[in-house]
C-alpha cells in the first residue's frame, strides 16, 4: 500500500511538472499570416513567419498592444490585439503602389546590405520611394539609418527632420536621431533626443532605453545605464539577448558580481551560440567566486 501511494505520488508530480513545462513553453500568441512576413508588435520586431505564414510569439506582456505585419509585394497592416487572444489571423492584400514596393525593396536591401557599395544601393531605393511619395516618413527614417552606416551624418540628420515634418511626433524618428548625435560623438544632444524618444513614446521606446545606456555608460553613470538597461530588457520581452550582455557589462562596471552573473547567464540561455557566449563564459567562473566573496588573487 505504501508503494502505491509512493507510486501515484511520484506520477502526480511528473504530471504536474510537465504540464507547468507545457504551460510555460507553449505560446503567448500566435501569428496567422503570408509566408515570410514580418511581425512587429509594438513596433519591436519580434520574428519572420514561416513557410506556412505562421509564427508563434512566446513572451506578451499583459494589456493592450498593437500588431503590424508587412510582406512583400502586400499592403503593410496594423491592427490593434485583442487582449487575452491566443492566435490572430492577419489577412493581407496586395499592393500596386509603387512607393510602398520600392521602400518594401529598400528595406530588404538594407538588412541584407554588408557593404558601402550594397549600403548605398538600398540607400537609391528609399530615395526613389520618396520620390514616388515626398511625404513618406517611414522611407526617411529608414535612409537615415543607413547614412548613418555610412557616415554621412549631416544627410542621415536631414532625412530625420524631413520625417519629422511629415510625422512631428515620431518616437524612431528620435531615437535615431540621438543614435545619430551619439555617432557623431555629440552625447547631450543625444542624450536629449533619446530622453524625446521615450517621451514621444509615453515611456515606451526599446531603441532610446538601449542608446541612453550607451551614452551614459560613455559619460561614466554606470548605475543610471542599468535602469535604462533594465527599462529595455522589460519592453522588449527578451527578445535581443545582446542587452543582457550589455547589462553584465554595466554590472561588472559598478562591482555588482552577482547581478553581473544573472544577466549573462540569461544571455546565454537566450543565445547559446551567441558572438558573446564564448567570451562571457570565459569569465563566468570567475565572476561567481567573486559573488560568493572569495578573494581573486591575479
Amino acid at each position: 500500500m505504501v508503494r502505491f501511494y509512493f507510486l501515484t505520488s511520484v506520477l502526480l508530480i511528473a504530471t504536474i511538472a510537465a504540464f507547468a513545462t507545457q504551460r510555460t513553453t507553449a505560446p503567448a500568441l500566435v501569428v496567422q499570416t503570408e509566408p515570410k512576413a514580418i511581425v512587429w508588435i509594438d513596433e519591436i520586431r519580434r520574428g519572420t513567419t514561416d513557410d506556412s505564414g505562421t509564427l508563434a510569439i512566446t513572451k506578451l506582456s499583459p494589456g493592450r498592444h498593437t500588431l503590424r505585419v508587412r510582406a512583400a509585394g502586400f499592403k503593410e497592416v496594423t491592427t490593434p490585439l485583442v487582449p487575452r487572444r491566443k492566435t490572430v489571423t492577419v489577412k493581407l492584400v496586395t499592393t500596386t503602389d509603387a512607393a510602398e514596393l520600392t521602400f518594401q525593396q529598400a528595406e530588404a536591401a538594407r538588412e541584407s546590405a554588408r557593404d558601402d557599395a550594397s549600403r548605398e544601393e538600398a540607400a537609391e531605393l528609399y530615395r526613389e520611394a520618396i520620390k514616388l511619395r515626398p511625404s513618406y516618413p517611414a522611407a526617411q527614417v529608414g535612409l537615415a539609418r543607413l547614412l548613418m552606416d555610412l557616415n554621412q551624418f549631416k544627410e542621415a540628420h536631414a532625412a530625420i527632420e524631413a520625417a519629422r515634418r511629415a510625422r512631428p511626433v515620431y518616437p524612431e524618428a528620435s531615437a535615431v536621431e540621438g543614435r545619430i548625435y551619439s555617432e557623431a560623438a555629440f552625447m547631450d544632444q543625444a542624450i536629449r533626443s533619446f530622453r524625446r524618444s521615450i517621451r514621444e513614446g509615453n515611456g515606451f521606446q526599446p531603441e532610446a532605453h538601449v542608446g541612453l545606456a550607451k551614452v551614459l555608460e560613455e559619460k561614466g553613470q554606470f548605475e543610471e545605464a542599468v535602469v535604462e538597461l533594465r527599462k529595455a530588457i522589460d519592453q522588449l520581452s527578451d527578445s535581443e539577448p545582446v542587452i543582457y550582455q550589455m547589462l553584465g557589462s554595466a554590472y561588472e562596471k559598478i562591482e555588482k558580481p552577482k547581478e553581473a552573473v544573472v544577466a549573462y547567464e540569461k544571455y546565454l540561455q537566450l543565445a547559446p551560440n551567441g558572438s558573446y557566449a564564448g567570451a562571457i563564459k570565459s569569465i563566468l567562473d570567475q565572476l561567481k567566486r567573486e559573488a560568493a566573496g572569495e578573494q581573486i588573487i591575479p
